[in-house]
């Protein structure tokens, strides 16, 4: 832990023995506009916070590796425009460079599994992108869930993605797909994929306690909690399905390519739901801290 910065309210969770929750920062750098990026993020905490856990944003600000970041902190990735967005084979370069990175899904998980931080709320994870039998695009997140200890909640792969395709790799992986009160994989914006899982569980011990037995016996990879979106805000299926074919179509003819693809699709994502996506964004994510955070809390009581 010598080489992570931590912020004095995750130093305290950790010598105090309080639970604490990993957050992203490519949520707010590259995942939703400003202002809406930072009040996420502010959010996000407060929502952490108030279900009895510690937040812990992680971020590299010039070069030093961040657990735990400020206000200002916040404010400066939500508004600055040379932040690099990060994924575990970045780390090392930002660090060596001195630059700001925002971390993905993959980073995040690298960093907190580092720092000793076993509950990480996102949005959605990557993983399989359509058409990826031939651009070969398969997110790092779907490799770092194989290897690092880390329980991600989520709301599923974000639905721009190939779904089934994505639940194969993390089946390879070793990787269990739980879904917390459902036994169907949401589709990020809706509540429905199509696709079973056959693992569930209906609350926070129990998710607890799942993640606290694949420790022991998982051979070391992480795990996905999957959370359907808040009723009142999910979209329909066919609606979401309908706007993702013609976000991918203007993706394919801007010539978007790599790591840029995915922000595009949730920007034009935005455009072609009129803002909808935004909404169902914020209140996923808002949703997915607080399950974490009530799962980290029944973690530490069970110690």
């Amino acid at each position: 832990m010598t080489n992570l910065i931590l912020a004095p309210e995750v130093q305290a969770a950790f010598a105090n023995g309080q639970p604490v929750v990993a957050l992203e920062s490519t949520v707010i750098s590259h995942g939703l506009p400003y202002p809406h990026n930072r009040e996420i993020a502010l959010q996000l905490e407060a929502t952490v916070r108030a279900a009895g856990a510690v937040p812990a944003t992680i971020a590299v600000i010039q070069g030093a590796v961040h657990v735990g970041l400020t206000n200002e902190q916040i404010e400066h990735f939500a508004t600055a425009k040379d932040v690099l967005k990060l994924s575990r084979r970045d780390i090392g370069y930002a660090v060596a460079n001195g630059r700001d990175g925002a971390t993905t899904v993959a980073a995040t998980m690298a960093i907190a599994g580092l720092a000793g931080i076993q509950v990480f709320a996102t949005g959605g994870i990557g993983g399989v992108h359509r058409g990826a039998r031939e651009s070969w695009d398969v997110s790092a997140d779907l490799g770092e869930l194989g290897k690092t200890p880390v329980l991600v909640v989520c709301a599923g792969a974000k639905s721009i993605l190939d779904l089934p395709a994505s639940l194969e790799v993390l089946e390879t992986y070793g990787v269990p797909v739980v879904g917390y009160t459902t036994e169907e994989l949401p589709a990020f914006y809706s509540a429905h994929s199509g696709l079973h899982l056959g693992r569930k569980v209906d609350d926070a011990a129990q998710a607890a306690a799942t993640w606290a037995a694949h420790r022991v016996y998982g051979g070391g990879s992480g795990m996905v909690l999957a959370v359907p979106p808040p009723v009142e805000k999910a979209l329909d299926p066919q609606f979401v399905e309908a706007a993702i074919g013609r976000a991918i179509a203007q993706a394919d003819a801007a010539g978007i390519r790599g790591a840029a693809v995915t922000p595009f699709l949730l920007s034009a994502m935005a455009r072609e739901t009129e803002g909808e996506s935004i909404a169902t964004n914020t209140a996923l994510l808002n949703n997915n801290a607080q399950i974490a955070a009530q799962v980290a809390v029944a973690l530490f009581q069970s110690v």
